[in-house]
């Protein structure tokens, strides 16, 4: 797998250096990237707002009805 950023190279170089990766390891990754042009640092990408918006709740009904007394006949 090649690296994705010069910080993950400059990490995996010490990570080599303090014999914590085998140099074939390191050589691998190295060789898989090849002289490709690499950012110093990678983000992890926002979200896509492909999910729909959220609807609003409806609001309680009130529970402070009058009740209105019924003439009876």
């Amino acid at each position: 797998m090649p690296f994705k950023s010069q910080a993950q190279r400059r990490k995996f170089a010490e990570l080599l250096v303090k014999g914590k990766i085998s140099p074939e390891t390191y050589e691998e990754w190295n060789r898989e990237t090849g002289s490709a042009h690499l950012p110093e640092r990678v983000r992890k990408k926002k979200r896509s707002s492909a999910r729909p918006a959220r609807r609003a709740r409806p609001k309680p009904k009130s529970k402070s009805r009058r009740k209105t007394a019924r003439k009876r006949r």
